[in-house]
């Protein structure tokens, strides 16, 4: 199982990147291809999709985002190809929020999402997404979340103590606070 990969973008397509990592091209799908600059270095944050027939990788710029997917993808009648585009043409809050206030409405914008899927997306998810740490809250964290990873935490270790450290200190001073919290 992947959890990200790091490395330069080298193509994009309608639905995939190609990002390169060591000499090797992965080909990942993403929601939103040509918002990844060609020729820049960047973490994806990866999604194995393994079946008997199938093995594909979907990638997203950030960890709350990939959150998100996994969570759709586990909803009854919704599958990878169907998530892909809600995150391509929706914001991670505004999907959230939608559920959280039963909005079919807005759910039922998004490419093959009904009526029936969109019910059964609420049903499934509602009260049960994580809106106190919204993305653009953890978004003032993002330097430091990469450098706790360069340092070999796990994102769920890091995730955890992100409410513990302030957000209005520098980058300097989070990683110590951090890692003292980590060290605990």
């Amino acid at each position: 199982m992947y959890e990200y990969i790091k490395g330069k973008i080298v193509n994009q397509s309608g639905s995939y990147i190609v990002i390169d990592n060591n000499g090797i091209g992965y080909l990942v799908y993403v929601p939103n291809p040509y918002s990844f600059e060609l020729d820049k270095e960047m973490t994806i944050y990866i999604y194995q999709y393994v079946r008997e027939d199938e093995i594909s990788l979907y990638g997203f710029k950030s960890y709350e985002e990939k959150e998100l997917f996994l969570k759709l993808i586990n909803v009854k009648g919704l599958g990878c190809k169907m998530a892909l585009p809600m995150l391509a043409t929706g914001s991670i809050n505004g999907i959230m929020d939608a559920i959280e206030r039963e909005n079919i409405l807005y759910l039922k914008k998004f490419p093959k999402i009904g009526d029936k899927v969109a019910k059964q997306i609420i049903l499934d998810l509602k009260g049960k997404l994580n809106t106190s740490n919204t993305a653009s809250e953890l978004k003032k964290y993002d330097e430091l979340v990469e450098v706790l990873k360069g340092l070999g935490y796990k994102q769920s270790d890091i995730t955890k103590i992100l409410p513990s450290i302030k957000s209005d200190i520098s980058i300097e001073e989070q990683v110590k606070e951090a890692l003292k919290l980590m060290l605990k």
